[in-house]
């Protein structure tokens, strides 16, 4: 939406935001890639989308939809759930539409810099398809984050998909239902105070409560309106910067792990 993309770009350009994730399927992408075209030096990955979970906001595939007919719904929007992608999704046809995304981003002008899962939809539901992102991210040397704590709880057919290419994030971070009702700044104000060694990553929404994006998530107050908005204010207050200075966090981007990687 416009609401959560200028709320990125504010957050990026003025507060301690430093990285972002971009869904090519969905209808204001143009205005990301034009953020990215102005801003060449910000550090914009792809959130691979599979499913589309807002009741008035849908989204179809990047792909011919003949070419992923199982990765859609009998109204041709992506199904709304991971479960139902899971059951649903034919692993050919989810790398066919995960390529397209990837390709679509670089005939936008955008070069990625990291991949990550939309609603994690890719790493939990089977082997097969936690394959196939892996294997996106090897192809075109992004790469793909993937949680040591998710490896650790994965049975051996996840595990031995992952190969020295890989990157493994040493904690994956982010607020869920109980840290919203307890207050956002509360909860990112203890994950700094607490944070642990190496490369962490916090995953959050930046957005702003309007009435675009309260149509957007009608209904949800989980990931919603408010949520969004409480993000936004944490990240780009001055609360947030001496909390990361008092802390000694260092800020690292997903394109210094890229050209370690790869350059």
């Amino acid at each position: 939406s416009h609401s959560e993309n200028l709320g990125s770009f504010l957050a990026m350009k003025g507060g301690s935001v430093n990285s972002a994730s971009i869904m090519m399927p969905t209808p204001w992408v143009e205005e990301v890639a034009a953020f990215a075209q102005e801003y060449p030096q910000a550090d914009l990955g792809l959130h691979l989308t599979m499913t589309c979970e807002w009741d008035y906001l849908k989204w179809r595939p990047v792909a011919p939809s003949n070419q992923v007919q199982s990765l859609v719904n009998e109204k041709g929007f992506f199904y709304d759930n991971c479960l139902e992608f899971g059951q649903k999704a034919d692993p050919n046809e989810a790398a066919i539409e995960l390529r397209a995304q990837v390709d679509l981003a670089y005939k936008m002008g955008i070069r990625p810099t990291h991949l990550d899962s939309h609603m994690g939809c890719l790493l939990f539901n089977s082997a097969e398809l936690f394959e196939s992102y892996l294997q996106i991210g090897r192809d075109y040397k992004i790469p793909t984050m993937v949680g040591r704590l998710f490896l650790q709880a994965a049975s051996p057919a996840f595990k031995e998909k992952i190969t020295a290419q890989d990157v493994i994030i040493e904690k994956i971070i982010t607020a869920g239902p109980m840290d919203y009702e307890k207050g956002m700044a509360q909860y990112y104000s203890n994950v700094f105070n607490t944070l642990g060694s190496g490369i962490n990553v916090l995953l959050i929404h930046t957005a702003l409560n309007d009435s675009e994006l309260q149509a957007m998530t009608i209904g949800q107050v989980n990931w919603g309106a408010d949520w969004r908005q409480q993000d936004f204010n944490f990240f780009t207050s001055k609360a947030c910067a001496d909390l990361l200075k008092k802390n000694n966090i260092k800020m690292v981007t997903w394109r210094e792990i890229q050209n370690a990687i790869y350059e």
